[in-house]
């Protein structure tokens, strides 16, 4: 996952977004000014409210910011989430999605020992919705998978696996049924997979990696999947671990960066001041280690776990009554 040096300082481009994206956003960089980095943040405006303000929900002046920075932080976004994000994707060719999956204390995950990787494919497949017409019986969509994306985002979770101490990956599709698209996913990975000998490879079918997680989630490291299904994956991977407010993501290109919390805008908490930045705060670590920043992401993470590990300032939905400044504080505090 780390793709840069270090270096004396950082351009950061910031896009809140909408609703609580704001305020997480806002505590993830109170921490991060607590380092001994330099960062400069240019910040650019995208999402719902962008959209109603200025007729677009993803300004070219934003797309700008983004192409001239080093990495982009991203908060949330609303109903402009697919308008957004999808087209940031396509843009900056993120080619990989991650979702980490890892259990934290005192945060209702269903087991303390889950720490995998989800390794998504984010340019083509289904979820792009090639959608080309509704028809007299209904609507067509298209699945288009190709050998280079597909060897691509293999060779990334091979990659991904070395770098961070991983053992195995697993590729999940469904080639039993769509044995054209999937069953060339399959053999790809197959072909790619001899190229890392030390690397133990398994695959299974999407539907029963879906029981998998529930039944074994413990024997996952690495998991790369096409598009759609690491979608739907990575929710049900977020359900182990406590729920979507402790999720960070990336999306990663050749030349660009994004890191997101994937919980959404909850407008329902909106303006309160009681989102938990968690899942910010951890994507902003994502952030940390592409840029090579090793060892102040270090720093960061064991100031969560100890926030964690100590239960006493924790934000609603972990149980507690802090506010997600009172939060973000502690975790500064324990820096």
């Amino acid at each position: 996952m780390n793709t840069s040096k270090t270096k004396d300082s950082y351009q950061i481009a910031v896009i809140p977004g909408d609703g609580i994206g704001r305020e997480v956003m806002e505590a993830a960089i109170d921490v991060l000014d607590a380092l001994d980095i330099d960062f400069e943040y240019v910040y650019g405006e995208a999402g719902d409210e962008s959209l109603e303000r200025t007729g677009t929900a993803l300004p070219d002046e934003t797309l700008e910011i983004i192409k001239n920075s080093d990495a982009c932080l991203f908060g949330a976004a609303g109903e402009t989430a697919a308008d957004v994000i999808v087209k940031i994707r396509q843009e900056m060719k993120m080619f990989a999605n991650l979702r980490p999956v890892k259990a934290y204390p005192n945060t209702n995950s269903l087991y303390d020992d889950i720490d995998f990787m989800i390794v998504r494919e984010n340019t083509e497949g289904m979820y792009i919705a090639d959608e080309e017409s509704y028809t007299d019986d209904g609507a067509i969509a298209r699945r288009i998978i190709t050998k280079e994306a597909e060897e691509r985002i293999i060779r990334y979770a091979f990659d991904y696996a070395c770098e961070n101490g991983k053992t195995k990956v697993t590729a999940v599709h469904k080639a039993n049924v769509l044995k054209k698209t999937d069953g060339l996913f399959r053999e790809i990975f197959y072909e790619v997979a001899k190229d890392y000998p030390e690397i133990a490879t398994e695959d299974f079918y999407v539907d029963a990696t879906a029981m998998y997680l529930i039944t074994q989630p413990e024997s996952f490291e690495v998991i790369v999947t096409t598009n759609l299904f690491g979608d739907i994956l990575s929710d049900e991977g977020a359900g182990l671990v406590g729920g979507l407010g402790l999720i960070p993501s990336a999306n990663i290109g050749l030349d660009a960066a994004l890191f997101e919390p994937v919980h959404g805008s909850a407008p329902d908490i909106a303006g309160k001041g009681i989102a938990n930045p968690i899942a910010m705060m951890l994507s902003a670590i994502m952030m940390l280690r592409y840029l090579g920043e090793n060892e102040a992401a270090d720093k960061f993470d064991n100031a969560i776990l100890k926030v964690l590990n100590d239960a006493n300032i924790l934000t609603g939905d972990l149980g507690g009554s802090a506010s997600t400044m009172e939060l973000a504080n502690e975790v500064k505090n324990n820096l």
